[in-house]
Protein backbone atom coordinates (compact mmCIF):
# COMPACT_ATOMS: atom_id res chain seq x y z
CA UNK A 1 0.00 0.00 0.00
CA UNK A 2 1.49 3.33 -1.00
CA UNK A 3 1.15 6.59 0.95
CA UNK A 4 -1.73 7.92 -1.17
CA UNK A 5 -3.73 4.71 -0.72
CA UNK A 6 -3.05 4.73 3.01
CA UNK A 7 -4.25 8.33 3.26
CA UNK A 8 -7.44 7.57 1.32
CA UNK A 9 -8.18 4.52 3.47
CA UNK A 10 -7.53 6.44 6.70
CA UNK A 11 -9.94 9.15 5.50
CA UNK A 12 -12.66 6.54 4.95
CA UNK A 13 -12.15 5.11 8.42
CA UNK A 14 -12.28 8.64 9.85
CA UNK A 15 -15.64 9.16 8.14
CA UNK A 16 -16.92 5.93 9.69
CA UNK A 17 -15.39 6.87 13.06
CA UNK A 18 -18.33 9.17 13.80
CA UNK A 19 -21.13 7.03 15.32
CA UNK A 20 -24.03 8.72 13.52
CA UNK A 21 -22.33 8.38 10.12
CA UNK A 22 -21.58 4.74 10.86
CA UNK A 23 -25.22 4.17 11.81
CA UNK A 24 -26.37 5.83 8.57
CA UNK A 25 -24.23 3.50 6.47
CA UNK A 26 -25.35 0.48 8.50
CA UNK A 27 -29.00 1.52 8.06
CA UNK A 28 -28.52 1.14 4.30
CA UNK A 29 -27.38 -2.50 4.54
CA UNK A 30 -30.93 -3.67 3.84
CA UNK A 31 -31.40 -1.50 0.77
CA UNK A 32 -32.09 2.09 -0.28
CA UNK A 33 -33.36 4.40 2.45
CA UNK A 34 -34.95 7.84 2.24
CA UNK A 35 -33.63 10.82 4.19
CA UNK A 36 -36.78 10.70 6.32
CA UNK A 37 -36.24 7.03 7.15
CA UNK A 38 -32.60 7.66 8.00
CA UNK A 39 -33.45 10.69 10.15
CA UNK A 40 -35.97 8.65 12.11
CA UNK A 41 -33.65 5.68 12.53
CA UNK A 42 -30.59 7.62 13.68
CA UNK A 43 -32.59 10.08 15.79
CA UNK A 44 -30.81 13.32 14.92
CA UNK A 45 -32.04 16.36 13.02
CA UNK A 46 -32.63 16.15 9.29
CA UNK A 47 -30.09 18.92 8.68
CA UNK A 48 -27.41 16.93 10.54
CA UNK A 49 -28.34 13.76 8.64
CA UNK A 50 -28.05 15.69 5.38
CA UNK A 51 -24.58 16.96 6.34
CA UNK A 52 -23.45 13.43 7.21
CA UNK A 53 -24.91 12.04 3.98
CA UNK A 54 -23.04 14.66 1.95
CA UNK A 55 -19.75 13.57 3.55
CA UNK A 56 -20.52 9.88 3.10
CA UNK A 57 -21.34 10.45 -0.58
CA UNK A 58 -18.12 12.41 -1.07
CA UNK A 59 -16.23 9.48 0.50
CA UNK A 60 -18.07 7.05 -1.80
CA UNK A 61 -19.47 5.16 1.19
CA UNK A 62 -23.05 5.85 0.07
CA UNK A 63 -24.60 6.71 -3.25
CA UNK A 64 -27.68 8.79 -3.94
CA UNK A 65 -30.48 7.89 -6.33
CA UNK A 66 -33.67 9.73 -7.17
CA UNK A 67 -37.09 8.15 -7.42
CA UNK A 68 -39.65 10.75 -8.41
CA UNK A 69 -39.26 13.61 -5.96
CA UNK A 70 -37.53 11.49 -3.32
CA UNK A 71 -33.83 10.89 -2.77
CA UNK A 72 -32.64 7.52 -1.58
CA UNK A 73 -29.27 6.47 -0.22
CA UNK A 74 -27.72 3.06 -0.60
CA UNK A 75 -24.40 1.27 -0.44
CA UNK A 76 -22.39 1.85 -3.61
CA UNK A 77 -20.95 -1.67 -3.94
CA UNK A 78 -20.27 -5.00 -2.26
CA UNK A 79 -16.93 -3.77 -0.85
CA UNK A 80 -18.57 -1.38 1.62
CA UNK A 81 -21.17 -4.02 2.57
CA UNK A 82 -18.54 -6.72 3.11
CA UNK A 83 -16.24 -4.48 5.14
CA UNK A 84 -19.04 -3.23 7.35
CA UNK A 85 -20.69 -6.61 7.95
CA UNK A 86 -17.30 -8.22 8.68
CA UNK A 87 -16.48 -5.53 11.24
CA UNK A 88 -19.96 -5.81 12.80
CA UNK A 89 -19.40 -9.58 13.14
CA UNK A 90 -15.97 -8.92 14.63
CA UNK A 91 -17.41 -6.58 17.28
CA UNK A 92 -20.10 -9.09 18.25
CA UNK A 93 -17.65 -11.99 18.71
CA UNK A 94 -16.98 -13.08 22.28
CA UNK A 95 -13.67 -11.78 23.60
CA UNK A 96 -12.64 -15.08 25.23
CA UNK A 97 -9.08 -15.31 23.97
CA UNK A 98 -7.90 -11.79 24.83
CA UNK A 99 -8.35 -11.74 28.61
CA UNK A 100 -5.16 -11.39 30.59
CA UNK A 101 -5.04 -12.86 34.04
Amino acid sequence: MNQDEATQLADLFRLLGEPNRLRLVAACLDGPRSVGDLTEEVGVSQSLVSQHLRLLRAGRLLKQTRSGRNMFYELPDCHVRTMLTNMMDHVSEPDDHNHEE
